[in-house]
């Protein structure tokens, strides 16, 4: 299984989605993340988000920030957006249905589709971290049940 977590800078929430996923799945599991812009093209993840996996015993800081790329539709099974803007940005992306289907939401996975967006603490403080941390923790777990299935 292949999986790629996408939000909009790749410096946030997609890097701890990452680094939480990559702690829980199985070892033969592939997962990346990539942001819908590239201002943050090659930068390490916000150091607040660095700090806050570093606190639950993740360590993210290795990554670099990157764009989606066309190839990552062929390479991934799955491709989860962290809003609705950035899912709309990746849906256009892609190049046909098949490409489409792989693309989702990623807390829609917990049900709640009214709050299925994961919002963007870069303009918070650390509180605003640790509480996307823990709303990715528990969508990576039910996103694990539902592969598992």
């Amino acid at each position: 299984m292949k999986i790629l977590m996408v939000c909009l800078g790749n410096i946030c929430r997609s890097p701890l989605a990452e680094g939480i996923m990559k702690a829980k799945a199985p070892e033969n599991f592939v997962i990346d993340s990539a942001g819908t812009i590239s201002m943050h093209e090659g930068n390490h993840p916000d150091k607040r988000a660095i700090k806050t996996a570093s606190n639950h015993g993740i360590d993210i800081s290795k990554q670099r920030s990157r764009p989606i790329t066309q190839s990552d539709f062929e390479t991934f099974d799955k491709i989860y957006c962290m809003d609705m803007d950035v899912l709309a940005d990746v849906v256009s992306k892609a190049k046909n249905e098949e490409q489409r289907k792989k693309v989702s939401l990623f807390l829609e996975v917990l049900g709640d589709h009214e709050n299925a967006e994961v919002p963007d603490p870069y303009w918070g403080d650390m509180q605003e971290f640790e509480d996307v941390y823990h709303l990715l923790d528990r969508g990576c777990d039910a996103v694990l049940n539902k592969i598992s299935k």
